[in-house]
């Protein structure tokens, strides 16, 4: 089987049965683990990103050493030596292939690569809506520092104790605070004109 430019027999790949296990010779055993370790120095080989010269968004030579092992079958055979309870020999050689082939992985691209395309896309919608949230939130400021700083005329009312109005209730001043100093009962009321002849002389 190819793995890329690395070329492994095909029985080689096989996940044994118990049976084949309690039948192994010793040179079966002595070939599973040098291809276990011919895997984990390729994988433990370090990038070169000058070497690589790839561009942006190309798969580097570990992804592409990584998908050889996955379309050889490669990663089915270590996921049975990993979880068959007779192959618990190998456990640290796959563990440390395990290891090495999330070497160059962030927790964070990992989790995000499970939730697929709809997760990105909700992302991506998420974030335009809070830009928009941002962006009208913003506006409203704005206009709220635009707006005339001038109050209504209507100032309050007051009820003035002590000054008794009709019907022995308390007077209600409609006025600001500041005309209070210059409050009578006949305020509001229109002065009665006298007739020129009938006004003192």
């Amino acid at each position: 089987v190819g793995l890329g430019s690395l070329w492994v027999p095909r029985g080689a790949l096989t996940a044994p049965s118990p049976q084949d296990w309690e039948q192994r010779q010793e040179e079966d055993t002595l070939l599973i683990e040098r291809i276990l370790l011919l895997v984990r120095n390729v994988l433990h080989v370090p990038p070169d990103p000058t070497e690589e010269q790839g561009v942006d968004g190309d798969a580097s030579v570990h992804d592409r050493v990584l998908w050889a092992l996955h379309i050889s079958g490669m990663d089915d055979l270590l996921k049975f030596l990993a979880s068959a309870q007779v192959e618990q020999q190998w456990a640290l050689h796959v563990l440390e292939i395990i290891s090495l082939m999330f070497r160059d992985q962030s927790p964070e691209e990992l989790a995000a690569l499970g939730q697929g395309q709809a997760a990105a896309e909700h992302g991506e919608d998420t974030q335009e809506l809070e830009t928009l949230r941002q962006r009208e939130l913003a506006e409203k400021r704005a206009r709220a520092l635009q707006r005339p700083s001038r109050h209504s005329r209507f100032g309050g009312s007051y009820v003035l104790q002590g000054l008794k109005a009709i019907g022995d209730r308390d007077v209600v001043f409609h006025k600001g605070l500041h005309n209070l100093k210059s409050y009578s009962h006949d305020l509001g009321k229109e002065t009665r004109r006298v007739p020129r002849r009938r006004q003192a002389a």
